[in-house]
């Protein structure tokens, strides 16, 4: 991903309300998808633990005019396929407003101070730590693999 493309990003992300943190990173594995006009509309990514077994799913969005045609599932299972294929063996994200679409795609409830043990060095949840936000997070987490579809 280009530093055009993260600044794209950047406003995308933006627009639907999606933490901002550590997208330039290059822990953090981002993809875009872009209409004929080279316009965002979605975008998937994961960081992994510094022992590759776990994933924070993050920054998966699509604009407001394409949800409800599967582009938000065939981005999600993108990136955990992508996880899973860089080594990872469980995935997490946080998600307050859009649980009944990751159980959907095979997630659970899960303990956020887990994820935070699991994942302590994600941008996303060192921002959560240090700015007392993770206490109001929601977290979830599935195993990866093919036997986990």
């Amino acid at each position: 991903m280009s530093l055009d493309d993260v600044d794209d990003l950047r406003g995308f992300l933006r627009d639907v309300d999606l933490t901002l943190a550590g997208l330039d990173e290059p822990t953090v594995q981002l993809w875009v998808e872009r209409n004929a006009d080279d316009d965002i509309i979605g975008s998937t990514g994961f960081e992994l633990s510094a022992d590759r077994k776990h994933a924070l799913i993050r920054s998966v969005a699509v604009a407001p005019q394409h949800r409800a045609a599967g582009a938000g599932s065939r981005l999600a299972r993108y990136a955990m396929d992508q996880a899973y294929a860089a080594g990872a063996t469980r995935a997490w994200l946080f998600s307050r407003r859009s649980g009944p679409f990751w159980q959907k795609l095979g997630f659970m409830s899960a303990d956020r101070d887990e994820l935070a043990a699991a994942l302590p060095d994600a941008h996303q949840v060192r921002l959560f730590v240090e700015s007392g936000q993770l206490e109001r997070e929601v977290a979830w987490s599935r195993t990866l693999g093919s036997d986990a579809r």
